[in-house]
């Protein structure tokens, strides 16, 4: 799995402590900067949750003077207000509970969405070397799966056991005025309870963790999986897949049962203790009556009242999974919080006046720290010039396109554009300035406007029309039946390799970049379609620095310089020109050998 590298293994002794003692204000940091935009809001949602816990408390009083004034003979009168006012009291609160739930949900998923927007920035703003070792579907349990359970968390969990806190401390209190032994009787049974709970809370953090770390190699295994069928079904490996599915279900389900068992025995355990005082309430209940000491009304109120504090403290227990659940939740976002990016945004430059001079000053870069793909690399491209980039297969051609892009940082040496080194500049002011074009060109489920604009609303339909016609993409354009409003996906409107690599340059025409890198960007393309394609990137270099990737002689014939990488280093850099009319040169070989046998 990709991402088995920065996952921790199986919980040991120390992450279980950390987890044990995660403390309630990581759960409330976590939301707390989304939450605070929200805090009228917030302050009415406090504000409805004690009412509703005020009405809690004082219906049972309501019921108390009723149950002793019938005995003492009051008027009916008297009664039917007395009736009228408790049932006035129990649907008023079922309102505001109404409005309690109604309006913790949208607190909750606002906050929630905003911190989703957060992590999906942070997430983009990561190096490729974090993407490299953590799948796709491992970021989206983290940035949906875990952040969906948190909103679950907050909107019920935490109003719950907020609710659930007040009402118990409100209940005890009015015990403590109904009699300071009464009060210290419930008291001493609540905390003996709670102090249980707290015992048996983090029980099943361990198990809960571990089966959502299982969930998400499932998930990456789906994926690997779906996205290799072919080769799956062509290498007779379907029975491998279907073991390993089971084995990741195997894996899963072990963790789950264990967890629910530890679950089971925390409810048993509670179970026992709410019995056991509902019991000593009635026989308490029944001494006092007896000797005369309270009405038949306080006992019921007794009773009441413990009917009520079982309310807490089951939903304690039966919201425990759901803490469990949250806090390896919370441990798992905080962790991605805590990757920083490799790549660093820098001060800024100042040095994109055009034309753009590259240079590269004895760059060194390995991938992994062991083995080195480019080793004391040096050249000079000046402003307006076409590189030529030629090496075979692994020899970091591709490696320098990412280098200048700043998707990674050389490990030595520097890279400089007009002077200043890269490591300086900001990221938003390079890549607005350099361009890059792969032939894998990504399209995403929007109209063509936004797959052309890049979701760019400044862009004005007019300099969208324009780039295609310049790109003699008019012929296809005209065939859309919505125009820009149509919309790619897999269907009706997908485009051809040849489309879809047009879409990308006019991608580019757009952005106007001062220096583009070009990687194989015509490898894929029918001869048909190259030619168009060499026709458009005449018009888009003209005038720009550009380094030109190819496999194909043709491609470079337009170059004005050739470097040719060998082992990560250059063996060859001169003029296009002088290195094509010297016998001695690997260029003038390799337009007599083949050029693509060449590079093989």
């Amino acid at each position: 799995m990709k991402n088995a590298s920065k996952e921790k293994p199986s919980p040991t002794e120390k992450s279980r402590v950390s987890v044990v003692n995660l403390p309630l204000r990581a759960y409330w940091d976590l939301l707390a900067r989304h939450v605070r935009p929200q805090l009228p809001r917030f302050i009415l949602l406090a504000s409805l949750l004690l009412g509703s816990i005020g009405m809690r408390i004082f219906a049972p009083q309501i019921m108390r003077s009723f149950i002793d004034a019938a005995r003492k003979g009051e008027e009916v009168k008297v009664l039917i207000l007395m009736a009228a006012g408790f049932i006035g009291v129990a649907l008023a609160q079922q309102v505001i509970s109404v409005a309690v739930t109604y309006l913790g949900e949208s607190v909750a998923w606002t906050a929630t969405n905003a911190l989703r927007s957060e992590l999906a920035e942070h997430a983009l703003a990561l190096d490729m070397g974090f993407h490299n070792d953590h799948s796709p579907d491992e970021l989206i349990e983290r940035i949906d799966g875990d952040v969906s359970e948190l909103a679950t968390f907050f909107s019920q969990f935490a109003l719950n056991l907020a609710s659930n806190g007040l009402l118990l401390v409100g209940i005890l209190a009015v015990l403590f005025f109904e009699g300071p032994r009464v009060g210290l009787g419930f008291t001493v049974f609540a905390l003996l309870t709670v102090l249980v709970l707290g015992k048996l809370r983090n029980l099943s953090v361990p198990h809960q963790k571990a089966r959502r770390k299982a969930e998400a190699e499932l998930y990456g295994f789906l994926e690997e999986q779906l996205s290799g069928t072919e080769d799956i079904r062509s290498s007779g490996a379907a029975d491998w897949s279907i073991r390993e599915l089971f084995r990741h279900q195997g894996s899963i389900l072990i963790h789950s049962r264990r967890g629910h068992f530890k679950r089971w025995i925390i409810e048993n355990c509670m179970g026992f203790a709410l019995t056991l005082g509902t019991l000593m309430t009635f026989a308490g209940g029944y001494w006092l009556y007896s000797g005369g000491l309270v009405t038949i009304g306080t006992v019921y109120l007794f009773v009441q009242y413990m009917n009520l504090l079982e309310d807490p403290l089951w939903a304690m227990t039966h919201q425990i999974d759901s803490f469990q659940t949250i806090g390896a939740c919370v441990e798992r976002l905080g962790e991605f919080r805590a990757f920083r990016p490799a790549i660093e945004d820098g001060p800024g430059t100042g040095a994109w006046t055009r034309p753009l001079t590259l240079c590269f000053e004895d760059v060194g870069f390995s991938y992994n720290g062991n083995d080195a793909i480019l080793k004391g690399l040096s050249f000079e491209l000046k402003g307006g010039t076409i590189l030529g980039l030629l090496g075979r297969t692994g020899s970091g051609k591709t490696t320098i396109s990412r280098l200048v892009f700043r998707l990674y940082d050389p490990t030595s040496g520097r890279i400089t554009v007009n002077g200043a080194s890269l490591r300086g500049s900001r990221l938003a002011e390079l890549r607005r300035e350099i361009a890059l074009v792969t032939q894998d060109v990504q399209l995403f489920r929007a109209s063509v406007r936004d797959n052309i604009s890049f979701f760019d609303p400044s862009i004005s339909d007019k300099r969208i029309l324009s780039a295609l016609e310049e790109l003699e993409l008019g012929d296809w354009f005209s065939s859309l039946a919505e125009g820009l409003d149509t919309k790619l996906d897999s269907g009706a409107h997908s485009l051809s390799a040849g489309e879809a690599q047009l879409l990308a340059f006019t991608r580019v025409f757009l952005f106007d970049p001062g220096l583009v890198i070009l990687d194989e960007a015509s490898s894929r393309l029918d001869p048909v379609t190259e030619q168009r394609l060499e026709r458009a990137i005449g018009r888009l270099l003209r005038g720009r620095t550009a380094i030109v990737i190819a496999h194909r002689l043709g491609t470079v014939q337009r170059a004005h310089e050739i470097l040719i990488l060998e082992d990560g280093a250059a063996c060859e850099h001169g003029r296009r020109e002088d290195l094509a009319a010297d016998p001695t040169s690997r260029y003038w070989r390799l337009q007599r050998a083949g050029f693509k046998e060449f590079l093989a």
